[in-house]
């Protein structure tokens, strides 16, 4: 358990820029910040981040909140889990009692399978460094390879002993079980146990962009890599990794990413390692496989540009091409840099200078059109292999979602290729229309399967009221109630009646939260949401404490939903700049409440209004229920009109 003062301590000294900038660009605008929501597949910057108000919260899907809440979405981590993360990027020490068996016992599975992981990179790194066997054999690997000792501390890169077991002993002797040696890959289970997989090769670690340890990669040794058919052997799938998902060097390299605005794209841990020791960190491997949406989204959240570097072999080439698409769908810039035959990021990168390497990088990466016009169209004279090549290129640039951006490629092209660029464009428009119909085709399969996910909804131009309306937790709420839960968030805890005699002579102030409940209980009235229930109730109760502040209180709320609701209804929507820019409402804050409260007793007698002549066009030829309901249809048309009168509404009686 953290204890309260810790808990205090790093919320003090949380700052959601900060934390939010560790995994997401972001740009000032007015006196907040911007950035692209990590949540959703956002490509219109929608993720507003309030320094002053230290939370955060996107416009479209409705997530965010505050460092600790960001932390836990994005990380799928617990509240502790968030707290620890915070205290060790703020050096904060949180002292804690030592596990138990029962206590380790009681951890989520996928807690305990990042710390076997976290565990485990600890001692090959260690064996790599103190053992005699990885000293002789790891590091001198390592070593010919030239890596140095501050780039194997980067990477902390290890090394397995030869012998099977090492590793499920050594775990055996700290109280891991070996169930979740298998579950993360560490260890095979076979007929007699457990053994290593990685025993004999050196070890690196794939860091998530977090932070966290969640597989690893492990390479035979030159002097055994002849006749050996897995030169690299890696983790495989399991409840914290996804190969699919996750980008080899990406810990290491988010923060240059955002520092240059590119990112570079590699094949394998040894490129990736290579360029940072040359100096270049910006630099990230997919290790092999075929670059996914995952990965994309993943980088796009730092940058939007992307060189892929790759050697000038076929299968470099391969992956070159197969990956284009999918980035220019996403509307990632792509610039495409094949070297030397013969050389790899590694190789080339160990023979040139940190200036040479990035001379060459500047002017030899070329973009995507020119790539692919050099290799399929150019010099070639079969009419039909160069019709074809011309279509790739063309539904390439099809993909593309911004549209000057798409034009100006298509002209660039049919100059290149000398052809007229109306041709071209009537066929793009085919493949746009073809494009359209598969996503509409998708979609219709997908909805009979599940809901869509990660889909963008409209941004429609709108006032402050139909933005308090999205993403609300249900549409059973008015509006009016929502901006009156709004104001128990903002200003709870902020005096608006000083000094108010009661029937006993004494006098009595009542804040925010106090004045709504009074007056709603006066009449038996509640929210229709629990959760705005519970705001209210909470408001009051904490009233009492000479120290309460709303805003605080509610965006650090324990409960999640709570929070996420309060961070959005606390962002000051008149600093949001660009189609959202709104005015504050005029008037005190005493006024505006006084007036919400009104309202929201409005809309109860208006809504009971409805229910009545609902009931009398039901109500067929019962004549004493009839007049019955034309009575209170009387009584409660009285009060409307009285509530509207108040309210200086031109409502017609």
């Amino acid at each position: 358990m953290i204890d309260r003062a810790t808990v205090d301590k790093i919320i003090d000294a949380a700052r959601i820029v900060d934390v939010v900038g560790e995994f997401v660009t972001l740009k000032k605008s007015g006196v907040n910040y911007k950035g692209l929501c990590p949540f959703h597949d956002d490509r219109n910057p929608s993720f507003m981040v309030s320094p002053s108000k230290n939370i955060c919260h996107c416009f479209v899907c409705g997530k965010g909140g505050t460092p600790a809440n960001f932390l836990m979405e994005h990380e799928q981590i617990t509240y502790p889990e968030a707290l620890r993360w915070l205290a060790k990027k703020y050096n904060i020490e949180i002292v804690e009692k030592e596990m138990t068996d029962e206590e380790r016992e009681a951890q989520s599975e996928r807690e305990s399978m990042f710390i076997v992981n976290e565990w485990a990179k600890d001692w090959f790194h260690d064996i790599l460094k103190n053992d005699p066997d990885g000293i002789a054999i790891g590091k001198q690997y390592f070593r010919s390879r030239g890596v140095r000792d501050d780039i194997i501390e980067k990477f902390q890169l290890g090394y397995a002993p030869q012998k099977r077991d090492a590793l499920a002993q050594a775990s055996k002797t700290k109280g891991y079980k070996p169930e979740f040696l298998v579950k993360t890959g560490l260890c095979i289970e076979g007929e007699k146990g457990v053994y290593d997989r990685y025993a004999g090769r050196a070890i690196f670690p794939w860091f998530n962009v977090s932070g966290k340890v969640v597989a690893f990669g492990g390479r035979v040794l030159d002097s055994r890599t002849k006749g050996v058919a897995q030169k690299y052997v890696n983790s495989p799938d399991s409840d914290i990794y996804h190969k699919e998902r996750e980008l080899y060097g990406i810990y290491q390299a988010k923060k240059a990413i955002v520092k240059e605005d590119r990112v570079f794209m590699v094949e394998g841990y040894t490129d990736v390692i290579a360029m940072h020791q040359a100096g270049i960190e910006n630099v990230v491997a997919n290790s092999g496989t075929a670059l996914s949406t995952y990965q994309i989204h993943m980088l796009h959240r730092f940058t939007n540009n992307i060189t892929l570097l790759y050697d000038g072999d076929e299968a470099g080439i391969h992956a070159a091409m197969r990956g284009t698409d999918m980035l220019l769908e996403e509307g990632m810039n792509i610039k495409v840099l094949l070297l030397p035959d013969g050389d790899d990021p590694d190789s080339f990168a160990r023979k040139h200078s940190t200036e040479e390497l990035k001379q060459y990088i500047e002017e030899n990466q070329t973009d995507f059109i020119t790539f692919k016009s050099r290799l399929t169209v150019e010099n070639v004279t079969d009419p039909v292999k160069r019709s074809e090549a011309i279509g790739g290129i063309v539904k390439s640039i099809s993909v593309i979602p911004d549209q000057i951006l798409r034009s100006t490629y298509l002209s660039d092209f049919a100059h290149r290729i000398n052809m007229k660029e109306q041709t071209l464009i009537v066929e793009m428009n085919k493949f746009i229309q073809k494009n359209l119909e598969d996503k509409e085709k998708d979609s219709a399969r997908q909805q009979g399967r599940e809901p869509q996910q990660e889909q963008e909804l409209p941004r429609p131009e709108v006032n402050e009221d139909d933005l308090l309306s999205l993403h609300s937790p249900t549409e059973q709420a008015s509006q009016v109630e929502q901006m009156l839960v709004r104001e128990i968030v903002r200003h709870g805890e902020e005096i608006i009646f000083e000094n108010i005699e009661t029937e006993d002579g004494g006098t009595v102030s009542l804040n925010v939260a106090q004045y709504v409940n009074f007056d709603l209980t006066q009449d038996g009235l509640s929210f229709a949401l629990p959760i705005h229930n519970q705001i209210l109730a909470e408001a009051v109760e904490q009233s009492e404490k000479p120290d309460f502040k709303a805003e605080s209180y509610f965006c650090n709320h324990a409960d999640v939903q709570v929070s996420q609701l309060a961070t959005r209804l606390a962002i000051d929507r008149h600093q949001l700049g660009g189609r959202f820019v709104l005015e504050p409402r005029e008037g005190s804050l005493r006024q505006r409440v006084l007036h919400l409260v009104m309202d929201f007793r409005l809309n109860i007698v208006e809504n009971r209004l409805k229910e009545i002549q609902r009931q009398l066009q039901q109500v067929g030829s019962d004549v004493e229920k009839m007049m019955k309901l034309l009575k209170e249809h009387k009584e409660t048309k009285e009060i409307r009109d009285e509530l509207a009168k108040r309210l200086g509404s031109d409502l017609v009686v």
